[in-house]
């Protein structure tokens, strides 16, 4: 019995670990940059030596590209269910709000890090998160074109990715609002700019 355990429990400890590294990576990377930042200092960040990282990633580059490609993977799967849980298209669109509203309010962090230090990706995995976040407003687009079947495609794919512009920016100016009200406010400015106020 307590031969599986251990495994159990060992597997446990080390999905932990690599979590623990991905959130202060996203702290850390948002703070100083991914030039800035040593694998020394992502281990320390949890209590563990550098070379200890390397237990999870096999390098600062595989740190980030974990950070960004997981959260642009997140986001997909996470608008997807969205969608297949609401029971009209309205109701889909307003799901997909909050649901980008939470992301931008709950991770601050990696919207800094995507806007600062995507290029520092491979070129493999940089396409990788493009392909995603392409497939991501895609999934909005195809929500705005059930609503509006007459508008352009391309006119609905420019209002949600100015949409996402408004939402991401949060990082930078929900400073002196109060949450409640941040969330209020977003939501209702989203909705205006993808034309259904």
């Amino acid at each position: 019995m307590s031969a599986e355990v251990l495994p159990t429990a060992r597997g446990r400890a080390k999905a932990e670990r690599r979590d623990a590294l991905l959130s202060s990576a996203g702290r850390l990377f948002a703070a100083r940059g991914f030039d800035g930042v040593s694998i020394e200092d992502l281990g320390a960040s949890v209590g563990v030596s550098g070379p200890a990282v390397y237990r999870h990633f096999a390098s600062k580059q595989a740190v980030l590209a974990a950070l960004l490609v997981g959260v642009s993977e997140g986001l997909l799967a996470g608008g997807r269910a969205v969608v297949d849980a609401a029971a009209d298209d309205a109701s889909a669109l307003a799901a997909l709000v909050r649901f980008h509203v939470d992301f931008a309010l709950r991770d601050p962090d990696v919207i800094r890090v995507q806007d600062r230090d995507l290029a520092a990706l491979s070129p493999q995995d940089r396409e990788s998160v493009r392909a995603l976040q392409r497939r991501y407003v895609d999934l909005w687009v195809d929500v705005l074109h059930r609503l509006g079947p007459t508008t352009e495609r391309a006119e609905l794919r420019m209002r949600a990715q100015a949409t996402f512009g408004l939402l991401n920016s949060t990082p930078h100016s929900a400073r002196s609002v109060t949450a409640s009200r941040t969330r209020a406010l977003l939501e209702e400015m989203a909705l205006a700019a993808l034309g259904r106020p």
